[in-house]
Order: structure tokens, then sequence, then C-alpha cells
């Protein structure tokens, strides 16, 4: 039987109603990526994400950016690479030591934004994110398939599990739509099922242009701060799972 993982991005959100969505999406994804303050979130929100992910037996992750949280993270910033290396670094250990007083086990790491989109054709980028990993003791890197993050995973001796987006665009190249162009985020919920399944079963998807291409992936994810991210998240996990796909959390 196929077999997905579902992670979402959580921790993204401010306040009561943010840890409430994610409350929600936390009841039907098998892995989470926490926001550890270079975008959003601060130690209150990972402290209370944390506890969600952990009482509902979520595998957790960091989830590190460009230290802009004016910009959400989803802006490309010029910066010595001794100084982001320092700033992933310390977001990902203030997250480590939030849920080391949780219990819990900080197993994954994934870039946000455009760290995530510029590492995946950067080899000094993807290799400055890899070195992170290896310094805080993570073992497992997701990121965007047949992509420099990828290739550098594999000599630093990394797990990496490639992920697809359930809402996102993809152009001819594998490569995601650019958000500030049109279409690049899918509002139908019907298209984001057969997106799903298409790469949970072939490891295929169609870009925006029509054209079908192989994006082999591991796991999925559903965006957390989508409008409707909760309720997407059950439908989409409920199709695969009627198609025959087992939804399980990596190994």
């Amino acid at each position: 039987m196929p077999q997905i993982d579902l992670n979402s991005d959580i921790g993204e959100l401010e306040g009561d109603a943010g840890r409430a969505l994610d409350a929600e999406i936390l009841k039907t994804v098998t892995s989470c990526n926490i926001a550890c303050g270079g975008h959003a979130g601060d130690d209150v929100s990972m402290a209370a994400t944390l506890r969600l992910a952990r009482d509902g037996g979520i595998l957790v992750g960091a989830h590190p950016s460009y230290p802009d949280k004016e910009g959400f993270g989803r802006r490309a910033m010029e910066m010595p690479l001794s100084e982001l290396k320092q700033s992933l670094t310390d977001q990902v250990r203030a997250l480590q030591t939030l849920a080391a007083a949780e219990g819990v086990s900080v197993r994954h790491m994934k870039p946000h934004g455009a760290l995530y989109n510029e590492a995946a054709k950067s080899q000094p980028l993807s290799e400055c994110i890899c070195d992170v990993l290896t310094e805080t003791g993570i073992s497992v890197l997701f990121g965007p398939p047949n992509s420099k993050l990828e290739t550098e995973a594999e000599k630093h001796g990394l797990r990496f599990l490639a992920e697809g987006f359930v809402d996102r665009a993809y152009e001819a190249d594998g490569s995601l739509v650019s958000r500030s162009l049109p279409g690049a985020v899918h509002k139908d919920v019907s298209l984001m099922t057969d997106q799903a399944m298409a790469l949970a079963r072939s490891g295929e998807v169609n870009t925006l242009a029509g054209k079908r291409i192989s994006l082999p992936v591991q796991t999925l994810c559903l965006h957390g701060d989508t409008s409707g991210a909760a309720e997407i998240a059950r439908t989409v996990k409920a199709h695969l799972i009627d198609q025959g796909i087992e939804v399980k959390a990596y190994a």
C-alpha cells in the first residue's frame, strides 16, 4: 500500500486563535514544523505548539527562516552566510531548549519561505542549512525533490524527505510558482485533493501550464495559515485514505 506523511507549518499565527487553529490541524497531520522566531513565533507560541504536538503524538520539526518577521520570511535576504548560519542555529536551539522542557524531541528541520526556495537552487545556502542540522544534532531534512538541499543532505549523511505541496502550483522545472503570480496558491479544495493523490500515488503533478511532471515525494505539506486550513487538511486526508493511501508519520 502506498504511504505518505502529512506535515503542516504551525506556530505561525499569533494568540489564542492561532493556537486553536494549530490544535485543529494537529488532529489530522502526522508531522509538524514549528516556527521558531525567524519569520514568526516566540517562546510562548513555541511552548504551546510543542505541548499540542506532544499530546497528539505528532512528530516535531523546526521551521527556521531568514530573520525577517516583517516580511514573514518570504523575501530573499542578502546576508553573510556566517550570520545566516548563526541565526538559523539560534532559532533551532531555541526550539530544542523548549522542547526538552516539554519532553519532546525535535526530529527534523524544514526551512521556511524564501530560504526554502533559494536553498533549493543554491549549493552554499543548502550547505549552510545542512551544517546547522549537523551542529544541532538533527538528522532529517524536509525539502524539494531533486534540489541542492537533497544533494547536500546526502553529502552530510542526513536523511532527506522530499516534500510536495497540496495547495501550491508548480512550474515545469518542479519549483513552486512565485506567490506574486496569479494561480500560485490553489483555492479549489478538489484541486488540492487531486494534487495530493497524484503526488502520493504516482509522484507526479500537473504544472500551472498544464504539463505533467515527475515529482517523487515522501511527505505532503498542508499549510497552516491557509484560510480553512483545518477543514482542508481533514478533506485531503480522508480522500487519500479512501483511495488506498496509508497516511503515516515517517519512521
